[in-house]
């Protein structure tokens, strides 16, 4: 199919099927919206655009969840408070979700035939990327010149890809209103603020030894006041009209300024705190000369966000009506997961239970919740290592998963992936059943595998647990590379989960 750029449709559900009642319309996706569940005429390079003003549009975390509660509000999901009880407003048939410190996200919808015990068909992955943050004083000193801004690498980052950036600052910010209650606001300054410039190579072994806290500091503007010591500059003004011993005063005022024009906010002292982060300003594209590509920053894991969001969406109510279909998207997994909005917390655990017990009618217990989780399995999506052609002596033969072909399992016989042969076994009887293609890829025995929230879900609950994701070239890179179809391919595969896992589950009663 050629390949092409792909204008941007309708959300969710509207990008997948054509109407069953009309099984004979041909209209393309942008034309036709509603497109049927049958697998032939499922199209997913109508996911290619979509993805890509996803990605671009929501550079944070926080905006991500934002962005993913509207779309499930929209398609009638109903918010849940973990402050409230849900006995009384889970319903069969139903469809809600949860957000935890603005930065996780649980959706599901409850099947319309569910009853007490029976399973949960869940798609988690993470939602955080690499990035930089500012640190709590992120004002510095002026140097010969130049405005800096104090910033810790948050994971991973802050590698050789972080030199030479076009940076943007986005995040979440606190503001206090006019009765003392503390609200969250985004922001999103998009165009290129900061810059980590590196160092020619001339200047030999220290143009390639850098110090992450001394080497990598982003430039933000030029001061050269200290040669004009009888002239005021504009910072020096907004500095002057910040409160002392504000949570403002302790930011660079120009920043600040910046900031509260973008917000509405006209007194510097109702920002309480912020949490904000540079990330790369320049948007997702198609490439490639059939542009059969997608070059963004952040795919790792936003990408199989995305997937499981869509498909969640997508699967009709009627299909495995017994089962509560379930997406679970956690922060700091690439940090170990172990705060309270990640996958080694309570979060999942406890919306299962909360689910159990709501459908209990009044005999919830130990035996319920195990029941449930008993019946229940676990895809962990997280992005895998596609092939390299320039660097083919690291991977297995056999085990070099391709763009544009299809979701990948990953194996690890150390038990840092969750894979086994019967969680595979079931996943490739699903795959057949959505007529989808799966790779695999294992990690050579003289290298080191990555990790993922699979293991650490699947021994803190107890759920059977596959690992399988969407491939990317340059992982852990401020850019990397997926193909255009694999939005879609992830799509078509999470989707096929939740529409059969029901009747593929009746196979394999005895695991």
């Amino acid at each position: 199919m050629t390949k092409q750029r792909f204008s941007s449709l309708q959300s969710s559900v509207s990008r997948l099927q054509l109407s069953e009642s009309d099984p004979s319309a041909k209209a393309s996706p942008q034309q036709q919206p509603q497109q049927r569940c049958a697998s032939a005429a499922f199209a997913p390079e109508a996911y290619t655009q979509p993805f890509i003003d996803f990605i671009s549009k929501n550079p944070t975390i926080f905006h991500a969840v934002d962005y993913f509660s509207k779309e499930l509000e929209a398609h009638g999901y109903t918010r849940l408070s973990e402050r409230n009880t849900w006995t009384s407003q889970l319903k069969r048939g139903g469809k809600y979700y949860l957000t935890r410190n603005g930065s996780s996200l649980v959706a599901f919808a409850v099947g319309t035939e569910y009853k007490s015990g029976n399973g949960i068909g869940l798609i988690a992955g993470h939602i955080d990327a690499l990035t930089t943050r500012l640190k709590p004083v992120s004002t510095l000193p002026n140097k010969v010149g130049y405005r800096q801004l104090a910033i810790a690498p948050y994971a991973g980052a802050l590698n050789k890809t972080w030199w030479d950036r076009d940076l943007a600052i986005g995040g979440r910010v606190l503001v206090k209103d006019a009765n003392g209650v503390v609200k969250t606001k985004l922001v999103k300054l998009d165009w290129p603020i900061a810059r980590i410039p590196s160092l020619a190579p001339h200047f030999g072994a220290a143009s390639t030894a850098a110090n992450l806290e001394t080497n990598m500091v982003p430039i933000i503007g030029v001061d050269n006041s200290d040669l004009f010591s009888a002239n005021s500059s504009s910072i020096d003004e907004v500095a002057n009209s910040i409160k002392p011993g504000t949570f403002a005063a302790t930011q660079p005022p120009k920043l600040v300024q910046v900031i509260s024009k973008e917000l509405g906010v006209t007194d510097y002292s109702n920002i309480v705190n912020w949490e904000l982060e540079l990330y790369d300003s320049q948007p997702a594209q198609v490439g490639g000369l059939e542009k059969d590509l997608i070059f963004a920053g952040r795919i790792d894991d936003k990408l199989c966000c995305f997937a499981a969001h869509e498909a969640l969406i997508a699967s009709p109510d009627a299909a495995s009506p017994g089962l509560v279909k379930l997406v679970g998207m956690f922060d700091d997994e690439e940090v170990g997961s172990l705060l309270r909005q990640g996958a080694r917390s309570t979060y999942l655990s406890s919306v299962i239970e909360r689910i159990a017990e709501a459908f209990a009618d009044g005999n919830y217990g130990p035996n319920v919740y195990n029941q449930t989780v008993a019946n229940s399995f676990l895809i962990s999506s997280d992005v895998i290592h596609a092939v390299n052609p320039n660097f083919l002596n690291a991977y297995l033969e056999n085990h070099m998963p391709r763009l544009n072909v299809g979701v990948t399992v990953s194996a690890d016989p150390n038990g840092h992936m969750a894979t086994d042969a019967v969680s595979t076994a079931i996943l490739q009887a699903i795959a057949d059943r959505s007529d989808s293609k799966l790779q695999v890829f294992q990690i050579r025995n003289d290298s080191r595998s990555g990790g993922t929230i699979g293991p650490m879900s699947s021994a803190q609950i107890g759920v059977r647990t596959i690992d399988a994701g969407i491939p990317q070239l340059s992982m852990h890179s401020i850019r990397a590379t997926t193909g255009s179809l694999d939005p879609g391919l992830g799509v078509k595969l999470f989707k096929g989960f939740f529409d059969h896992f029901e009747e593929v589950d009746k196979n394999f009663q005895e695991f």
